[in-house]
C-alpha cells in the first residue's frame, strides 16, 4: 500500500528533540548488564558515562548495589530515569565528579567515540577500585527484512545521509575495532539487540541521529521527504510490526 506522506509530516518524525532518545533509542538486552555484573561480581558501583537517559543505567541497577549515569547533556539528564539505588550527575566524560578508587564497572554505551578518550582514560584509572572493568559498548547498523525494505535503509544511510555523519561515527560502524584501547582485554559472548517495530517507532529511532540533525540544519528536507515516502510505501500499514536487529560490539578490558 502506498501512502502520501506530506513535507510536514516528514518534519514531524524527523523534529522531536531530545524526548526523542527515551522514547526510541532501543533498550539493550538484560543479558547484557548481567555478564558485565558477573565479571566483576557484581559489587559495589557502576558507573555508565554518556548515559543518556539511561537505557543501559537502569539495567545495571539490578545487579549493583549503587549506580551512576553521568552525562553532559542536561535534556539527556532530565529525561533518564531509574530506581532508588540510581544517580544521574551532569558532567563531561573527561572529568567525571567522583572519589578515587570508587567505581567497580566503568561503562559507555553508544558514547566513547564522542569523547577525548585520553582524558577519559585517565579518569577511568582515578575512578576505578581494585579489579574494575571497563566496557565500551556499541552498536552496530541496524538489520531489516524484508530485504527492499533493508536496500533502500542501506541506500538513506550510506549515500543520502552518509555526507552528514560526523567522523566519530566510524568507529561505530567499525565496531570500536579501530579504537585505542589500552587495556588488558577480555572476551565477551556474542549478543544482539532485538525489536520487533511499527514503522513510526522505526522512525523515532532514527530521528535520534546525528546525520538526520545535520540534515534537517541543513535544510535539505528533501532527502528526508523522499526516504519516508519510500520506506512508508514498502512498510505497507503502518502499524504492521517487523523485526529489526543490531549487532553489539564491546571492548572489554581490566584497568
Amino acid at each position: 500500500m502506498t501512502r502520501n506522506t506530506s513535507t510536514n509530516t516528514a518534519k514531524n518524525w524527523f523534529d522531536m528533540g531530545g524526548r526523542a532518545y527515551a522514547l526510541f533509542r532501543p533498550e539493550y538486552p538484560a543479558g547484557l548488564s548481567k555478564f558485565l555484573a558477573e565479571t566483576v561480581g557484581g559489587r559495589g558501583c557502576a558507573v555508565d558515562v554518556g548515559c543518556g537517559t539511561g537505557q543501559l543505567t537502569r539495567q545495571l541497577a539490578e545487579h549493583f548495589h549503587k549506580v551512576i549515569g553521568i552525562d553532559p547533556s542536561e535534556d539527556q539528564i532530565a529525561n533518564a530515569q531509574g530506581p532508588s539505588n540510581v544517580d544521574y550527575l551532569r558532567a563531561p566524560a573527561e572529568r567525571l565528579p567522583l572519589p578515587d578508587a570508587s567505581a567497580s564497572l566503568i561503562t559507555a554505551a553508544q558514547a566513547a567515540h564522542w569523547f577525548d578518550r585520553p582524558r577519559f582514560y585517565a579518569e577511568v584509572r582515578r575512578v576505578a577500585d581494585d579489579g574494575a572493568i571497563i566496557a565500551l559498548l556499541s552498536y552496530g547498523v541496524m538489520r531489516l527484512a524484508p530485504s527492499d525494505l533493508q536496500h533502500r535503509f542501506d541506500r538513506f544511510y550510506s549515500d543520502e545521509i552518509g555526507p552528514y555523519w560526523p567522523p566519530e561515527r566510524k568507529l561505530v560502524d567499525s565496531g570500536y575495532a579501530d579504537i585505542e584501547f589500552p587495556f588488558e582485554e577480555m572476551p565477551y559472548p556474542e549478543m544482539t539487540i532485538d525489536r520487533v517495530w511499527e514503522l513510526g517507532e522505526f522512525l523515532g529511532y532514527l530521528s535520534t541521529w546525528s546525520a538526520v540533525r545535520r540534515v534537517n540544519e541543513a535544510g535539505r528536507d528533501d532527502i528526508l521527504e523522499g526516504f519516508v515516502r519510500d520506506v512508508s510505501s514498502l512498510w505497507g500499514e503502518p502499524t504492521r510490526k517487523l523485526p529489526i536487529s543490531w549487532p553489539i560490539n564491546m571492548r572489554l578490558g581490566k584497568i
